[in-house]
């Protein structure tokens, strides 16, 4: 028997490669002789970059850059020697994994630091760049990548100093406010911005404004409160409308557009960036379909299943790209919440929690789980 496991992260206890070890570990105790090829997926989120890295056997880069609340970190990406391709995720400059709890903040958290990773990527000969969505603590609309890249952004009123909006020394010392967009009169493109291809990799089809978008629908999990999720609101439709007249093109319905809070409408208004589901990106650079093809069994997972996972998610694209190809497909997952479209996806679901257990120590024995549901599975295979 031929398998292929390709499960996502398990988002606070293994990341996809553990994930799929373990998995592989307790499928040969029951089936010693089967062959079993391992491929760690992602889908725009974390983890995009060590997938694309991993299967393209490439290398990983540093630079300087800013967080989200303007310290100077040492950022990663990763660099795939042939076709000269960068890979990036946002979250490595301007993600909530950046940010304690006390420091979240998305009113004036920025995605500057993503743009000096963008222009990094660049300057090193990058003919390609993919940059992974998820993640965000901002809700900027793209605005301090903007900055990073040379974009001037100009005010009705002086706005609050911060990255791009006032001096050199300011940018090291003050952080910008993202409401100060509601003032903003006028966008200045750079002369020289050079660009290569860019394409924003989400996992979300969120549209950037209205009850759907960006500040209502992630604004409350970044730390926003009633009043500044309307503020924000009011930011990003402005932007949105000085873009539209100075560019010429209104992005802010595009799917997607509201990913990380904003940057995907951001990284197409000021980067030409193409927006696709991540899932596909990373099936695409990992060969995904052709390690498929020669399977019996395909096997994923992820932290959680829900409805949530049918909207782009990493084990609904194996399931989907599984069926069109015949093959048998199954889940594991943290917690499953029975859903039954996303139960219809698989032949079987099992998920690892149980009432005996507490979250906490579900997460720490993650690893022990998955071996023994894995050894089930493999029993009734």
């Amino acid at each position: 028997m031929k398998v292929l496991i390709a499960p996502d992260k398990f988002k606070g206890a293994l990341n996809a490669r553990e994930v799929a070890e373990n998995i592989a570990k307790g499928l040969r105790d029951a089936l010693p002789d089967a062959e079993i090829d391992i491929v760690p997926m992602a889908d725009g989120g974390e983890g995009t970059a060590e997938a694309i890295c991993e299967a393209r056997g490439g290398s990983w880069l540093k630079c300087k850059a800013h967080d989200p609340i303007g310290r100077e970190i040492e950022a990663r990406y990763a660099w795939i020697k042939d076709g000269k391709l960068a890979v990036l995720e946002m979250s490595e400059a301007a993600g909530m994994r950046r940010l304690s709890e006390s420091e979240r903040d998305p009113v004036y958290a920025t995605t500057f630091g993503v743009g000096e990773m963008i222009l990094d990527a660049a300057g090193r000969g990058a003919n390609e760049i993919i940059l992974g969505l998820g993640g965000s603590a901002t809700n900027d609309g793209g605005s301090g990548m903007a900055r990073a890249l040379g974009f001037r952004f100009d005010y009705e009123h002086p706005p609050s100093p911060g990255f791009g909006a006032a001096s050199e020394q300011q940018k090291e010392k003050d952080r910008g406010c993202v409401t100060d967009l509601v003032n903003l009169s006028r966008i200045e493109r750079p002369q020289d911005l050079n660009l290569p291809k860019i394409i924003a990799a989400v996992d979300v089809q969120n549209p950037l404004l209205g009850e759907n978008g960006a500040t209502r629908v992630f604004g409350p999990q970044k730390g926003a409160t009633k009043n500044e999720l309307n503020l924000l609101e009011r930011a990003l439709t402005r932007l949105t409308d000085i873009v539209a007249k100075e560019f010429d093109f209104d992005y802010r319905n595009r799917p997607g557009a509201g990913a990380a809070g904003g940057l995907g409408f951001g990284l197409m208004s000021f980067c030409g960036a193409t927006i696709r589901p991540g899932f596909d990106v990373v099936a695409e650079a990992v060969g995904l379909e052709s390690k498929m093809k020669g399977v019996d069994v395909v096997i994923t997972g992820e932290g959680s299943l829900d409805r949530q996972t049918l909207e782009g998610k990493t084990p609904a694209g194996v399931a989907r790209l599984a069926r069109k190809l015949g093959k048998k497909v199954f889940a594991i997952a943290g917690r499953y919440d029975g859903n039954q479209q996303v139960h219809e996806l698989f032949d079987e679901v099992d998920q690892l929690a149980r009432s005996d257990m507490s979250e906490k120590e579900q997460m720490k024995r993650a690893g022990e789980l998955l071996r023994e549901k894995a050894r089930e599975l493999a029993r009734d295979l």
